[in-house]
């Protein structure tokens, strides 16, 4: 791997397509040929600036996707970016902080068609052409898509920790949802300083650390 060969800080691979990228828990990133940013980020000396990264990047990517193409992103908790309660873009975060780096992958949706996605993601998956019904030739190049999530990521990482948790709750997709998870369900009420997500059930507030997963349980409104 780069970073534990020592690739220096700001290193980046990217991807033209991918047929089987390592998502979170084991799922695949699939991506048609050219359709896609496809990123990893080698990132050193972080100090405690660490801990935010993964809170940072979701932003960051937000603001990739309402800068090129004009829509309105969200954070699903706690890596996946939301358009129109759609996926468009999800974040791994791989880290060693003893030995002093960290990998950041990410991956976009850029051009990619309904078509071209998997049948089984279709009611659950976007991309930035689907969301804002461009016609092709107004569809923002994977390109300018990378060269603006890494404008707004570089600019996140100096950010002061306050600023990077007010522009995540402005899109927390979550707060004020029924969610349910393995061990139970409540109302959603953001995160907490160790970016783990508040709940509150009838037994009380608990906190779900980023290894669980929580579900959106549809209200009787949005089904």
């Amino acid at each position: 791997m780069l970073a534990s060969g020592g690739a220096a800080h700001g290193t980046l691979v990217t991807a033209g397509a991918q047929t089987a990228g390592h998502g979170r828990l084991g799922r695949a990133w699939v991506a048609p040929a050219g359709s896609a940013v496809l990123a990893s980020v080698v990132l050193r000396e972080l100090g405690e600036g660490a801990a935010l990264l993964p809170l940072v990047a979701a932003v960051a990517a937000c603001e990739a996707c309402e800068r090129c193409a004009a829509v309105e992103a969200t954070i699903k908790w706690p890596n996946d970016v939301w358009i129109d309660r759609r996926k468009v873009a999800g974040i791994l975060l791989e880290a060693r902080p003893r030995e002093g780096w960290a990998v950041l992958g990410i991956g976009l949706n850029v051009t990619t068609r309904a078509e071209q996605l998997p049948e089984e993601l279709r009611a659950t998956a976007t991309s930035l052409a689907i969301a804002a019904g461009a016609q092709e030739s107004t569809v923002p190049a994977v390109e300018a898509v990378l060269a603006a999530l890494l404008e707004a990521l570089e600019l996140g990482m100096d950010d002061r920790p306050e600023e990077v948790f007010a522009a995540w709750r402005e899109r927390d997709a979550l707060y004020g949802r029924s969610v349910r998870w393995e061990g139970g369900e409540g109302i959603a009420e953001g995160i907490d300083a160790s970016g783990a997500l508040l709940v509150s059930t009838p037994g009380g507030r608990v906190e779900l650390q980023a290894g669980e997963v929580a579900l959106v349980r549809p209200t009787s409104e949005e089904h």
